[in-house]
C-alpha cells in the first residue's frame, strides 16, 4: 500500500530498485569519445523498451549509469539478466576495444518519490551493490533473493554479508547466473554455515590462500592463480595432510584478512600463501607458511629464477610445506607429487589459462577453458594433465547440453580420459573423468573402481569425493556416499549445491525423507532442488505441500519430461529408479 505524508509532496512505497553501470567508462570515453557516446546512446534506448516490457520504468540515466524501478523482485531479476544480453548482442558487432558491458545491483524495500525521482536508503543500497558486481553479473540483496529463489530458474551464489560503502550494517548478497546449471557445481557460501563440518582434523591440516600479483600487469593473474593451484594440487597427494580445496580457499581472493582468521574460518592450523611478479623471461615468487596457533612464520622463501624453471619452484614450495608442518611423509608417497610436466612451457601456460575459465561453469567459458586445453594438446600432444582437462569440458558439454551434439562429445570425453590415463597413470583427473563417462555408460563397477583410483592417487580432492559419492549412491552404497560426502563438506566449507544434491539423493535411497527435506533447503538454488523435495514430501503424506513445490518446478522446467528423467538416471537398481518415479507420481508430476 502506498502511503502519502499529506504535508509534502513525498510518496512512500514498496518497490525493487536496479542500479545498472557501465564497466570502464572512462576508459571507453577517453579511447574513443564519440564512437562510445553514440553506441551506448543506442543501447539505452533497446534497454529503457525492455525495462517497459517487464513493467519498470527508467527513472533516471545519470551518464553511463542506469535508475530503474520495478513493481516486483521478479520483474527487477528478470529484466536485470535480460539488460545483460542485450549488451552482449550488441557487442558481437563491435571491437573488443568497445566492448559496452555493465554491472547491475537490485534491491527491494521502501523508497522515496518525489518529483524529483526516488530516494533512501534502499536506492543507495542498489547502488553499492552495483559498485562491488563484477561485470556482467546481477547482485541482489537477501531481500529480493527470498522472493525470486522459488520463482525463476538461475543460480544464485550466497557471497556473503557485504559491508558496503555509507551503508551502516553488512547486506547478505546473492549473485545471479542466468546459466543455472553450472551454478550447482560453483563453490558458494551458506547464509547457516554447517559448523559440525568444521571440526579440527587430527592430522597437520592446511589452506593455500590465492598468491596475489605482485607489481607487472594485473592480467597476469592467471599465472599467480595457475601456481595456487598447483601447489593446492601437490598438497592434496599427501594422505597424511588435510589440504582445503581450491573453492574454499579463492574466497580468501579479495579477502585481506589476518592469517589467523583465515584459518578460523577453514577450521586449519596452518596457512600458506604468497605472491609472484613476471618480467619477461624471469619470475619471482614469494611464498610463506604461517602457523596460526602462534601466528608466527615457521618458513618463508623468495624463489627468482628464469620462468623456464617454474616446476621447479612448484616441487620445492610443496617440500617446504610438507616439510615445514612436520607431516611424515613416505618415500613412496612423496614420488606420488611427481607429475609429468610438458615439454613445452607454452601448453602449460595454456592449462593455466584454461584454469581461469573453466571453474566458472558457465557455456561461455566453458568453451574457452576447451580452446586453451585443445591448444595446450596441439604444443603438446603427450600432456596427460591437458587431455583430462579437456575431457572435463566435454563432460560438462554433454551433462548441460552446452554443445550441439552432446552425445559426440560424451565419446570424446571417454576417449581423452582414457587417453589422458595412458600418458599418466598418475593423474587422479584423468580416473575421475573416466569414472563419470562410465557412470553414465551405467558402467557401475568400472565406474567405482576408476574413483577408487582417483582417490588413491588424490585423498583430499574434494568434488572427487563427491563425484564417486554420487557413483556409489546410484550402485545402492548409500551410507558409504554419506561418508564421502561428509569428507567433500570438510575439505571444502564452500561446497557447490551438487554436494546437497548428492547427498539428498542417497538419504532418498535409504527412506530418510526428512533428511532430504533438511538438506535440499539448504541449496541455494531452491529449483534444482524441487524434484526431490516434492517427492519427499508425497511419500511422507504431505500432499498439500508435495503438490505446491510440483506447480513451482512446472513454472521453472516447462520442458521437464518423467519418462525421459527416468531414461537417464544411471541407477544399478531398477527399485532406486522406481522408488523415486513413484514419489514424483504422487507429487503430481
Amino acid at each position: 500500500m502506498n502511503t502519502v505524508n499529506p504535508n509534502s509532496s513525498i510518496t512512500q512505497k514498496l518497490g525493487a530498485v536496479l542500479f545498472a553501470d557501465v564497466v570502464g567508462y572512462s576508459r571507453l570515453m577517453s579511447e574513443n569519445e564519440l564512437d562510445t557516446y553514440n553506441a551506448l546512446k543506442t543501447l539505452l534506448s533497446q534497454i529503457e523498451a525492455a525495462c517497459a516490457r517487464y513493467q519498470g520504468r527508467v527513472v533516471e540515466v545519470r551518464g553511463d549509469g542506469i535508475l530503474a524501478l520495478f513493481e516486483t523482485a521478479t520483474s527487477a531479476v528478470e529484466f536485470g539478466v535480460e539488460l545483460h544480453q542485450i549488451s552482449a548482442q550488441h557487442n558481437d558487432s563491435g571491437s573488443d576495444q568497445q566492448q559496452i558491458k555493465f554491472r547491475v545491483g537490485i534491491h527491494l524495500g521502501e523508497i522515496l518519490i518525489d518529483e524529483r525521482g526516488i530516494h533512501g536508503d534502499n536506492v543507495n543500497i542498489a547502488a553499492r551493490l552495483q559498485e562491488i558486481a563484477e561485470p556482467e553479473r546481477v547482485y541482489v540483496s537477501s531481500a529480493v533473493y527470498d522472493q525470486v529463489c522459488n520463482r525463476l530458474r538461475y543460480g544464485y551464489e550466497f557471497l556473503g554479508p557485504q559491508q558496503l560503502k555509507n551503508i551502516l550494517s553488512p547486506v547478505s548478497t546473492y549473485c545471479v547466473r542466468s546459466e543455472v546449471a553450472g551454478a550447482t557445481l560453483a563453490g558458494t557460501m551458506r547464509p547457516d554455515a554447517i559448523v559440525d563440518l568444521l571440526e579440527r582434523p587430527d592430522t597437520p591440516s592446511v589452506a593455500v590462500l590465492p598468491f596475489s600479483i605482485s607489481g607487472g600487469d594485473e592480467s597476469d593473474g592467471w599465472i599467480a592463480d595457475g601456481l595456487t593451484d598447483d601447489i593446492i594440487l601437490n598438497l592434496s597427494k599427501f594422505r597424511n595432510l588435510f589440504v582445503i580445496a581450491r573453492n574454499s580457499s579463492f574466497f580468501f581472493r579479495a579477502q585481506s584478512m589476518p592469517p589467523k582468521e583465515a584459518a578460523r574460518k577453514l577450521n586449519v592450523r596452518y596457512i600458506a600463501r604468497g605472491s609472484v611478479r613476471r618480467s619477461s623471461s624471469r619470475i619471482r615468487i614469494t611464498a610463506e607458511l604461517v602457523d596460526a596457533n602462534t601466528e608466527r612464520t615457521i618458513w618463508g622463501e623468495r624463489f627468482d629464477r628464469n620462468i623456464d624453471d617454474i616446476f621447479d619452484i612448484l616441487d620445492e614450495v610443496t617440500e617446504c610445506i610438507v616439510a615445514a608442518t612436520a607431516v611424515m611423509i613416505e618415500s613412496h608417497e612423496r614420488q606420488v607429487m611427481v607429475q609429468a610436466v610438458p615439454s613445452d612451457l607454452e601448453a602449460y601456460g595454456s592449462v593455466l589459462q584454461g584454469q581461469q575459465h573453466i571453474f566458472k561453469y558457465t557455456r561461455n567459458d566453458n568453451r574457452k577453458a576447451q580452446n586453451f586445453y585443445q591448444s595446450a594438446l596441439e604444443r603438446d600432444g603427450n600432456y596427460a594433465r591437458a587431455a583430462a582437462a579437456l575431457s572435463r569440458t566435454l563432460n560438462l558439454d554433454w551433462r548441460y547440453s552446452w554443445t550441439e551434439d552432446p552425445g559426440s562429445a560424451f565419446e570424446q570425453a571417454l576417449s581423452l580420459a582414457q587417453r589422458s590415463i595412458e600418458l599418466d597413470p598418475t593423474d587422479a583427473r584423468g580416473f575421475g573423468e573416466l569414472g563419470f563417462v562410465h557412470l553414465y555408460r551405467k558402467e557401475h563397477s568400472a565406474a567405482l573402481q576408476s574413483y577408487q583410483r582417483a582417490l588413491a592417487l588424490n585423498p583430499n580432492d574434494a568434488d572427487m569425493h563427491s563425484d564417486f559419492a554420487d557413483a556409489l549412491a546410484h550402485s545402492g552404497e548409500n551410507e558409504t556416499a554419506i561418508t564421502h560426502l561428509q569428507q567433500a563438506m570438510r575439505l571444502n566449507p564452500y561446497f557447490p549445491d551438487q554436494y546437497l544434491w548428492h547427498l539428498g539423493g542417497a538419504y532418498y535411497n535409504l527412506r530418510r525423507y526428512e533428511d532430504v527435506i533438511e538438506t535440499v533447503n539448504k541449496m541455494n538454488n531452491p529449483t534444482e532442488g524441487q524434484r526431490m523435495l516434492a517427492a519427499s514430501h508425497a511419500q511422507l503424506g504431505n500432499m498439500d505441500m508435495a503438490r505446491m513445490i510440483a506447480e513451482k518446478h512446472r513454472a521453472a522446467h516447462p520442458n521437464f519430461s518423467l519418462s525421459r528423467w527416468a531414461k537417464v538416471l544411471p541407477d544399478r537398481l531398477e527399485d532406486d529408479t522406481q522408488h523415486f518415479v513413484e514419489g514424483l507420481k504422487k507429487a503430481g508430476f
